[in-house]
């Protein structure tokens, strides 16, 4: 991860907009989404991967920690499953 590469607290949402729609804010998250992703899939300590992409400590900070990134890898997996038909249009339905 390099300087730089982590949201700021500006940036996100501690609970993402959930539903069935894509939103606004999961457009504006989707780089986040996939490193999420890529993280998961790789095993990586969810502690090391919430301090480098949020800026949490989840030594000082562990419940905020711990349900920001679950949030965050719950949407990012919905959008996986769902969210990705609305990002391609009409040209799969």
């Amino acid at each position: 991860m390099l300087p730089g590469d982590a949201v700021t607290l500006e940036d996100f949402l501690d609970q993402p907009p959930g539903g069935a729609a894509l939103t606004t804010y999961d457009r504006g998250h989707l780089k986040l989404y996939l490193r999420l992703l890529d993280a998961d899939a790789e095993g990586a300590d969810w502690k090391a991967v919430v301090e480098a992409l949020f800026g949490i400590c989840p030594e000082t900070d562990p419940e905020r920690a711990a349900r920001v990134h679950a949030a965050h890898l719950a949407r990012a997996k919905w959008m996986t499953t769902s969210g990705y038909c609305e990002l391609l249009g009409p040209r799969l339905h």
